[in-house]
């Protein structure tokens, strides 16, 4: 049978680890609260210059290689 002592002191250690689980599962949850405005505010961008995109000046495509650089 296990003596007083040794049950109290694996409860006690049993409690250190949940306070420090719930420490770090708040902070995960603060870093995935972050990058999911994160994420919305890409979502956002990437909707705006579609929509740039394709109400532009009416141009063709045009690929990089007809732009050259200005040291050219």
């Amino acid at each position: 049978m296990a003596q007083p002592i040794d049950v109290e002191k694996r409860l006690t250690d049993l409690e250190v680890k949940a306070s420090f689980t719930e420490d770090l599962v708040d902070h995960l949850n603060q870093i995935v609260s972050s990058q999911q405005k994160h994420i919305d505010l890409l979502l956002l961008e990437v909707a705006r210059l579609r929509e740039q995109g394709s109400s532009g000046d009416g141009d063709a495509f045009r690929s990089l290689r007809d732009e050259l650089p200005p040291h050219y």
